[in-house]
């Protein structure tokens, strides 16, 4: 078991080569490319992994085109070459995804400026993927589309993924190397010398209330948005600013895609984009300041609930859609390094690496998340030990399973998400816990697994990040866990106080940040 909590606890009395604070994609890619190079590492996450910005995105492995129209062609060159490489290495888990940009008469963009972009962002990946269709062809991809004023528009791909998943096997792959990575494990303060020099943190356990010290030679902060929180405890000043990015979720019935579509917001042109993702319609994004409370879950107001809404109304006139057909929402917070730029999505996407004592790493893309890591490691090599020689970071090879036992897009998505080493589990489970829940591609097997290997804690563990049932399944999935009360609770091994209580806490997360607003 790679996230046993016991098991991490009891290592963390070790001294690390390198301490990283924060489990979303920045510290998971961290700790996973340290211990790939041979330094000893451990991870604290003091909520769950992924619980803020990378469960929270808007799940696309891309370059950006918008960032080519603002001059930001560095973040955009990187984006594209990482993502070509994940697409690469994680089949399955990076998936390529067709998009559509329809052209009108009346938009802003014209042809040309379309064609010079996607020509550069295909130059960066190293091979053409755009494509021009004329009205009748992109209609036939798109058959919901506005007829009103489309003269055609391009083909090109981008990829796709589930970013909580992808935190998770980063993770999970670390600790199989020798990492240690622990959630719900929250730092409350710095151990210094009497120069000031940072040579660990204390931190106390969330769930059994125990604390510790952690020695380490380096300390990063890899908190995202919550960096200047962590900064001030130190004293250092504000230099972020928070932006809020808020998405919607539709049946896939009721707005039917095959690929996604880049639609430009009547009112200000921006670019959204919708595209089919675990079954569902995803609508995105927003991009405004962030003025609620960090320590809560960050959620949908509803003039941004309109705006997405209304840009959704005018690109698909034909399907009526209305409110009542939007089954859930999610907002996620990212940091950028402030200059008061408006509107808040002209400031710059770069990621910044700040030593002051601490390392801060924060800003960058889901996507750029290797490179992040690089880069902050190349920072801290003054401070670093040779790292021990590298083992063999070799995957585990699947075992030979009989084709007639397994579909093999379950065995792509088995392996992918959850890791060669799983696929023997899914193989070995009965049949019945093979077969997907409906509405989903979720089995019980994969909760069964999860609640098992995951370092499950919370519901919302469990159904927003390990799966996304809380999103597929009607209301929250509150009424799939009434009916399959008793069968839960005995995998996750909660008695009826327990699980009472944490039904109300699931309950009010759902309601208070994911339910739409009324």
């Amino acid at each position: 078991m790679p996230l046993n909590r016991e098991e991490a606890w009891l290592r963390l009395h070790e001294p690390w080569d390198l301490l990283i604070i924060g489990g979303g994609i920045t510290g998971a890619g961290l700790l996973h490319e340290a211990t790939r190079l041979g330094f000893r590492a451990a991870l604290l996450e003091g909520r769950d992994f992924a619980w803020g910005t990378s469960s929270r995105s808007g799940k696309m492995v891309h370059g950006g085109l918008r960032y080519l129209r603002q001059g930001q062609f560095r973040t955009t060159w990187h984006s594209v070459r990482e993502r070509e490489f994940l697409l690469r290495t994680r089949p399955g888990l990076i998936q390529p995804l067709g998009f559509l940009m329809p052209l009108y008469r009346d938009d802003p963009l014209g042809r040309p400026a379309a064609a010079l972009g996607l020509w550069i962002y295909d130059a960066f990946a190293g091979r053409r993927t755009h494509r021009y269709l004329d009205r009748e062809a992109l209609l036939t991809c798109a058959p919901h589309l506005r007829r009103e004023g489309l003269q055609g528009g391009y083909q090109y791909q981008d990829a796709l993924t589930d970013d909580a998943r992808l935190v998770v096997r980063l993770i999970v792959e670390a600790a199989r190397w020798g990492a240690v990575a622990m959630n719900y494990a929250r730092v409350e303060g710095f151990l210094q010398t009497r120069s000031g020099a940072i040579e660990g943190v204390a931190v106390r356990d969330l769930v059994s209330g125990r604390e510790l010290e952690v020695q380490a030679r380096a300390v990063i902060n890899a908190t995202g948005a919550w960096a200047d929180q962590l900064r001030g405890k130190l004293h250092r000043p504000p230099r972020l600013r928070l932006l809020r990015g808020s998405h919607l979720l539709l049946p896939g019935w009721r707005l039917p895609l095959a690929q996604g579509v880049i639609i430009l917001h009547p009112r200000d042109h921006r670019p959204l984009y919708v595209l089919p993702w675990e079954g569902m319609a995803l609508v995105g994004t927003t991009d405004i300041d962030h003025d609620q409370d960090l320590e809560g879950e960050p959620a949908i107001r509803p003039e941004e609930f309109e705006y997405l809404l209304s840009a959704l109304q005018r690109a698909f006139p034909h399907l009526d859609l209305s409110p009542q057909d939007v089954t859930a929402t999610f907002s996620g917070v990212r940091a950028v390094v402030g200059t008061g730029r408006q509107p808040p999505s002209r400031e710059p996407r770069d990621h910044v690496v700040w030593d002051e004592g601490i390392l801060t790493v924060t800003g960058g893309k889901l996507t750029t998340f290797r490179v992040m890591a690089r880069d902050a490691l190349r920072a801290l090599r003054r401070r670093l030990p040779p790292p021990a020689p590298p083992k063999d970071r070799k995957a585990p090879e699947a075992p030979r399973i009989p084709e007639e036992e397994l579909d093999p897009a379950l065995w792509l998505r088995w392996r992918s998400r959850y890791g060669a080493e799983a696929l023997l589990w899914f193989l070995h489970a009965p049949p019945e816990e093979r077969q997907p829940i409906p509405r989903t591609s979720t089995c019980w097997a994969e909760l069964r697994w999860a609640i098992a290997q995951e370092a499950v804690i919370h519901l919302d563990d469990l159904l927003l990040r390990r799966t996304r049932l809380g999103f597929q399944l009607p209301g929250g999935a509150l009424p799939f866990l009434e009916q399959h009360r008793h069968r839960l609770q005995a995998l996750l091994g909660w008695d009826d106080e327990r699980w009472d209580r944490e039904i109300e806490r699931y309950r009010g997360i759902w309601e208070s940040a994911y339910r739409p607003p009324a």
